[in-house]
């Protein structure tokens, strides 16, 4: 097998490069260029479209772009493929179909709002507090373009794991909670109040982020002008919130007798084709509402319990997942050859030849990122990636897929690599050890001499 390993960087390093500097989330105004064109991303008004709608936004993705859809980590929609000519007919048709998109900051509510059997308040009906009353703030072209304003209504998949520059979280009834940089256990709490409080506040936190200068984050208010605007935060205590109370995907059941019906594309894509196809047989046994949430989730809404269990069944043929257990979703992939200029191979072939050659990597303790090229556009956190490359594929370990590569293989030589991998953790995995666990405990360099080993 061709294969290296690369322990030093080179004593002069390149300037990063334009798609390195992640400084602004792509838009529908202002999508950002990638590999396989132009790239929008887009949240409706309430998270929430109805499902002509979201077959027409389907439609238009096919029109305009390439047809390939993506929810993101924290459940905005992507289109990719666009071309400059494309944008502006697209964000049309949009209009048309009745999809608001706002400008200015993204607002997040909690994916179930209105709906979870134990919710505590109406995230809903703040965001639209916010932007009645603070649409010149919200316009702002001061504000950072990553800033980022959470709503958690409270109850089932609330949002008190994802982190925040601005979170408002229901804690009672009629009692908001405003915290600032960090999910609901780390956020640092300034008050809590009825809701015209919480959206005052909010309107102080966006005033002060303005007069500190332009794209400034919450992290950067000093304690001191943060004591000055909010002097009862001293004696806020730290919230202890608990994550999603239910599986993300699969059949939740509602108070009303209805049910939800949560998916996850298979390998974080779908395809325009097979989406409006799908989604035509999810209104016909009653669906309304489709939900894009965190954790690339798609939730339907309006199901019977039975009709539910009908849609998971038919999900696989569509690529898309109801099991909870469907270790495809622990990888992650771009969109590849074939549908990005710049991937060097096939991901989604590679994706499913993982999941036959080496099942123990997807026990869900880490992310496979199954990147074309090196921006690793798929996951920007850490994760094992196998990373497209001109000499073949670069295997890093423990990171992401611009680092440094712990390995080079040869292009012939991935699969029996990927199976070594999965033999090394097979056999050295201690019971109950997950295999991230047991490959931080082997160490990079004992598992890269078992992947040289014949």
């Amino acid at each position: 097998m061709a294969f290296g390993e690369q322990t030093a960087r080179d004593g002069r390093e390149e300037a990063p490069s334009a798609w390195m500097r992640r400084g602004a989330c792509p838009t529908l105004t202002k999508p950002m260029q990638t590999g396989d064109g132009l790239l929008a991303r887009l949240r409706p008004t309430g998270g929430i479209l109805s499902i002509q709608q979201f077959i027409q936004l389907a439609e238009a993705a096919q029109r305009h772009g390439n047809g390939i859809l993506e929810i993101t980590a924290r459940g905005s929609l992507q289109i990719r493929g666009l071309r400059p000519e494309t944008v502006q007919p697209l964000a049309a048709d949009l209009d048309t179909a009745g999809i608001s998109v706002p400008a200015g900051p993204v607002i997040e509510l909690s994916p179930l709002h209105g709906i979870a059997p134990d919710e505590i308040g109406n995230s809903a009906a703040i965001e639209a507090l916010l932007r009645e009353e603070l649409a010149a703030e919200l316009l702002s072209p001061l504000l950072a373009p990553k800033l980022s304003i959470l709503i958690d209504g409270g109850g089932t998949c609330g949002l008190a794991a994802f982190t925040g520059d601005i979170r408002v979280t229901a804690v009672s009834a009629g009692v908001w909670r405003v915290a600032i940089d960090g999910n609901e256990r780390t956020a640092l709490p300034l008050l809590a109040g009825n809701a015209d409080a919480a959206v005052r506040a909010v309107g102080d936190l966006l005033q002060l982020l303005a007069s500190l200068g332009r794209h400034k984050r919450c992290r950067d208010i000093e304690r001191e002008h943060l004591l000055s605007a909010f002097p009862s935060m001293e004696a806020m205590p730290l919230a202890g919130a608990p994550e999603c109370k239910s599986p993300l995907v699969g059949t939740l059941a509602l108070s009303d007798g209805s049910a939800v019906l949560g998916l996850r594309p298979r390998f974080g894509q779908m395809h325009a084709s097979e989406l409006v196809a799908f989604l035509g047989a999810a209104e016909a046994l009653g669906a309304t509402q489709v939900r894009p949430s965190p954790k690339r989730v798609l939730f339907l809404a309006g199901l019977s319990s039975q009709s539910a269990a009908t849609l998971a069944e038919m999900a696989p043929r569509y690529a898309l997942s109801a099991d909870i257990d469907d270790p495809a979703m622990h990888i992650a992939a771009c969109a590849g050859a074939g549908a990005c200029a710049s991937g060097r191979f096939q991901t989604k072939v590679r994706a499913e030849r993982l999941v036959t050659i080496a099942p123990e990597l997807l026990d869900g303790s880490m992310v496979v990122h199954l990147s074309g090229c090196a921006k690793g556009c798929a996951h920007l956190r850490p994760a094992l990636c196998v990373v497209g490359a001109e000499d073949g594929y670069h295997l890093i370990l423990d990171g992401v897929a611009s680092d440094i590569p712990d390995a080079q293989i040869a292009s012939g030589d991935i699969d029996s690599a990927i199976e070594k991998l999965a033999r090394l953790i097979k056999d050295e995995r201690q019971a109950g050890e997950s295999a991230a666990a047991c490959l931080r405990r082997v160490g990079k360099h004992d598992a890269i001499r078992a992947l040289r080993q014949g």
